[in-house]
């Protein structure tokens, strides 16, 4: 893996989806709990449930304060409600014990190993949500590892085959421009669901095959 190879697999993932999003920045605890309540989902019902939780709630000390039951029902839309309403409560009354209001404007002063092992103290916040709080709120070049990223670059031969998922973006960072971690995470993410699956990976509408130590090996056994 190098970087020039990091950039011609992820043009060529951008011409096989399409133009890469936009990131419009939210404030870090928007995106902390964003993330959270992406957890086991679709994109589309998490949406529905951080906005329908900002429309019960418009203020975060709400959140906080208002009985688990009462956010549970404002993010039921999400699944595994009974689960994450208690999972963000507690991870903003922790937020708000440390700084004193609910607010993580201080992460933006702190290097970014330092910023994740904040977040990554707080009560159920993993690698993952860490990294997407720094990559799509502050701009951080850190790459966020979900179960696609993670499928994607091991087939890729990017990682190790049995690099534990949480040392995964600490391995690929080093070798992805940063001004292109956010293009790659989202085309990384984009194949792994539309075509890099899980089971029965479609190779012969890969646009990456050729790139591909998975791809390489499946066809040398079939020889």
């Amino acid at each position: 893996m190098n970087r020039r190879t990091v950039v011609t697999v992820c043009r060529k993932l951008a011409r096989a989806y399409g133009p890469l999003p936009a990131n419009r920045p939210a404030d870090p605890v928007d995106e902390l709990v964003a993330t959270i309540l992406s957890q086991n989902t679709s994109d589309v019902n998490s949406h529905r449930a951080f906005a329908n939780l900002k429309r019960r709630f418009p203020r975060w000390e709400q959140v906080a304060s208002a009985r688990s039951a009462a956010i549970a029902s404002a993010i039921r839309s999400g699944g595994l409600a009974n689960i994450k309403a208690p999972r963000i409560q507690r991870v903003l009354n922790e937020v708000r014990r440390r700084e004193g209001a609910i607010t993580l404007k201080r992460l933006r002063t702190m290097p970014d190993r330092e910023a994740i092992a904040y977040l990554t103290s707080l009560p159920g916040v993993g690698m993952k949500t860490a990294a997407c709080v720094l990559l799509f709120s502050l701009g951080r070049p850190v790459m966020p590892v979900d179960t696609h990223v993670y499928r994607v670059t091991r087939r890729l031969g990017w990682i190790p085959e049995h690099t534990p998922v949480e040392r995964a973006g600490f391995l690929l960072e080093p070798h992805i421009p940063a001004r292109r971690m956010y293009g790659t995470h989202i085309c990384l993410v984009w194949h792994g669901r539309r075509t890099c699956k899980a089971q029965r990976p479609r190779c012969g509408a890969c646009a990456i095959r050729m790139h591909c130590r998975f791809f390489r090996s499946k066809n040398a056994s079939a020889v």
